[in-house]
C-alpha cells in the first residue's frame, strides 16, 4: 500500500482489500508484537550460534545449545527461524556416486521401454546398487529383483562398488532361479 499511496488515497486502497482505514493506520502504527520480538531476539541468537559453528550447525545442534542456554523453545520454530534467516548446518555424511557412466561404451537398449511390469515370474529382472552407511564405514548392497513377484531374486554385499560385486548378486539370482528368457534391466553404470 505504501508504494500506492502517492497514486491512490488510502481509504480507496483499504476498500478494495477489504480492510478497514482504522485497522490500516493502528497496524501501520502498531509496534511489533511479542512473539515478532522474541522471534527477532532469537534469530540474532541462532545466527550467532551459526556463525560460531563456521556455519555447520543445523537444527538439532543450535537447538542444544539455545536450550543449554536456558531458552524454552522447540525444534519447529528453531527450523523456521533458521529457514527465515537462510541458515542451513553443514552434513559430515558422504554421498556416493552409485551410477558413473562410460561415456565411451555402447549404451544397452532398453528392452522394456520403462514398463516394470511382468505377466509371469522370471521375465523381467531390475538390479540396483545402494550403499548403507556403518560405523566402519560404507557398506554397498546390489540386488536383483523379479518384478512380476517383487522378491529378491539375488543380492551381494561388499566394501567396493567394483563390477564382481553386481555379477555376485546376478549369478546368485541366476543360480538360484535358473531363468530362460529374462531380460536384466538395470540403469547404465557398473
Amino acid at each position: 500500500m505504501k508504494r500506492d499511496q502517492a497514486d491512490y488515497p488510502v481509504a480507496t486502497l483499504c476498500r478494495i482489500l477489504g480492510i478497514s482505514t482504522s485497522g490500516y493506520y493502528a497496524w501501520l502504527n502498531r509496534p511489533p508484537s511479542a512473539r515478532a520480538q522474541s522471534d527477532a531476539r532469537l534469530s540474532e541468537r541462532i545466527w550467532a550460534l551459526h556463525q560460531r559453528s563456521r556455519s555447520s550447525y543445523g537444527v538439532p545442534r543450535i537447538l542444544e545449545d539455545l536450550q543449554e542456554e536456558g531458552e524454552r523453545i522447540n525444534h519447529k520454530r528453531v527450523a523456521r527461524l533458521m529457514r527465515s534467516a537462510g541458515l542451513v548446518g553443514n552434513s559430515r555424511r558422504k554421498g556416493f556416486k552409485t551410477t558413473v557412466r562410460d561415456r565411451d561404451a555402447r549404451p544397452a537398449p532398453d528392452r522394456v521401454q520403462r514398463c516394470f511390469t511382468a505377466e509371469r515370474p522370471d521375465r523381467l529382472w531390475v538390479a540396483d546398487i545402494t550403499y548403507v552407511p556403518t560405523l566402519a564405514g560404507f557398506l554397498f548392497l546390489a540386488v536383483v529383483m523379479d518384478v512380476f513377484s517383487r522378491r529378491i531374486v539375488g543380492w551381494a554385499m561388499a566394501t567396493h562398488l567394483r563390477t564382481e560385486l553386481i555379477l555376485d548378486a546376478l549369478n546368485m539370482a541366476i543360480y538360484q532361479r535358473r531363468p530362460q528368457d529374462v531380460i536384466h534391466h538395470s540403469d547404465q553404470g557398473t
